[in-house]
């Protein structure tokens, strides 16, 4: 689970750290563009957040405990949209611009996208 299948690939673990930290991420910046009109997210560096939290040393049983309970928060936020809501923005550091429902859709991607690099 620990170790990496080459040098230039996260192990499991580490994917597994990635995505408990993207689901808090999403969370927090779901919760901007809900609250703040406009909203603008700071640059996150994956591999310095990778590097800063020792992701490869990590405990797979607290990942998994913390990943459980970030993906159900994120869902449970996410379900709490009110429709009218949905339509609300913001821009991430790059430019990128996303609705609330845009934003949701890439956080799907995304998330599916890592269970690909975990199964590839």
């Amino acid at each position: 689970m620990a170790e990496r299948p080459d040098e230039n690939t996260w192990s499991v673990l580490e994917y597994a750290c990635h995505v408990r930290d993207v689901f808090s991420l999403f969370d927090h910046r779901l919760g901007l563009m809900l609250t703040e009109d406009d909203a603008r997210f700071a640059d996150w560096d994956q591999d310095v957040t990778a590097v800063e939290k020792d992701y490869a040393n990590a405990d797979p049983a607290v990942v998994s405990t913390e990943l459980t309970a970030e993906g159900e928060q994120i869902a449970a936020s996410f379900g709490r949209i009110p429709e009218e809501q949905w339509d609300r923005k913001g821009t991430r550091s790059n430019g990128s611009e996303f609705t609330v429902l845009t934003f949701a859709q890439y956080f799907l991607h995304d998330v599916v996208h890592h269970l690909h690099d975990v199964d590839g």
